[in-house]
């Protein structure tokens, strides 16, 4: 690359972060974070354990934001600096450096971009993720294991912590159904993208005459919500709650005593699970609290439905339609129906690189959205 290339190339990221400064209102959120960590210095602080974590999380996605766009304008300044000295300064391996670092920059403007496109009203909140097979079985019941794996690998990248609510193990291998609870900035604002149902076609490992099989597993992501961020009662005689001993890997509770918990709340027919505590008083707690969050879900799916209908659209359903596949044979290909992103690298995708399917969603939905 020629040094009247670089050039160009600085001078397009310049305009480009000045362009991303004028509409982050970066004063204000400065203004923001001084303000909640004096909030945090207060000693009464932590007298509501629930709004003084909200108030954390909150900080910490604007310094997040704050922060990472520093850290690229000063990559920028530096990068001009060494251009700078390279019109003075013929050095073969600065220029060789630079144009490595100019290339890679352009990816991390990108990336920021990104998450600034995570502005829904609880995208920043933890997410709970569900996945159950589809008819078929074993061979469905293996597919919804190797889903779980690679979101936890994907997780596990991502530096997010992953919680077992509840695990049904499959008859003979797989799982029958989990539930996850994925703890992160930003966790349901990437992960609500995996909403629907995925599909596998593969040569069958449980079949004897090496037929090729498809197999289905939906996925189903609600965000977390705070205490403080909805207000859902929950009449007593709408619910049943029953008791059942933990299965899956855990503590040395499992299978001793029936700790887990499962509500049915029978007006919607939504059910429940959560294990992963010791005792049942907290297994309740938990499993009320995911109870209520799907509840709150169903409301704000029914107010979207209801002002697409006045809108006169269309809108895509999440749970029930096809959204990827994957196809093991007779090629490799994963392939993302929504946004017609693919690729050839199945291995990869499995281990947890769905990252560029969700930008692709994300950027997918925010065109539709200034249509």
């Amino acid at each position: 690359m020629e040094l009247s290339e670089m050039k160009r190339n600085l001078d397009s990221y310049e305009a480009k972060l000045e362009q991303l400064r004028g509409s982050l209102d970066l004063e204000e959120k400065e203004t923001n974070i001084q303000e909640y960590e004096e909030m945090m210095a207060d000693p009464t602080f932590w007298d509501d354990q629930n709004k003084a974590q909200d108030i954390i999380d909150k900080n910490n996605a604007l310094k997040s934001v704050v922060n990472d766009f520093t850290a690229l304008t000063d990559e920028l300044d530096d990068m001009s600096a060494t251009h700078e000295l390279l019109l003075d300064e013929n050095d073969e391996d600065m220029k060789e450096a630079l144009e490595s670092q100019i290339n890679e920059f352009n990816g991390k403007i990108e990336r920021f971009e990104l998450q600034l496109l995570l502005d829904g009203p609880y995208d920043a909140n933890n997410a709970i993720l569900e996945l159950h097979p589809g008819a078929g079985g074993t061979e469905s019941q293996d597919w919804t294991s190797m889903l779980l794996r690679m979101y936890q690998r994907y997780c596990e990248q991502q530096g997010y912590k992953v919680e077992t609510a509840d695990y049904q193990p499959g008859d003979e291998a797989g799982v029958k159904s989990v539930t996850i609870i994925v703890k992160g900035h930003n966790a349901y604002g990437y992960l609500k993208a995996e909403k629907g149902v995925h599909r596998l076609v593969r040569i069958s490992p449980f079949d004897s005459s090496g037929r090729r099989h498809t197999s289905f597993a939906s996925c189903d992501v609600i965000p977390e919500f705070n205490n403080n961020e909805i207000e859902i009662e929950i009449n007593p005689d709408d619910i049943t709650v029953d008791t059942f001993r933990a299965s899956g890997a855990g503590g040395q509770h499992i299978n001793k005593t029936e700790s887990a918990i499962r509500i049915t709340h029978h007006p919607t027919g939504i059910v429940v699970n959560n294990q992963n505590e010791r005792s049942q008083i907290k297994n309740r707690e938990a499993a009320m609290k995911m109870l209520k969050a799907k509840l709150y879900q169903l409301e704000l799916e029914e107010q979207e439905k209801q002002m697409a209908e006045i809108r006169g659209e269309q809108k895509e359903i999440g749970w029930g339609s096809q959204i990827r596949s994957y196809v093991f044979h007779p090629y490799s290909m994963v392939k993302d129906h929504r946004t017609n992103e693919e690729t050839g690298k199945v291995d990869a995708v499995m281990d947890g690189d769905i990252g560029p399917f969700m930008e692709a969603y994300l950027r997918n939905q925010m065109a539709n959205a200034e249509k």
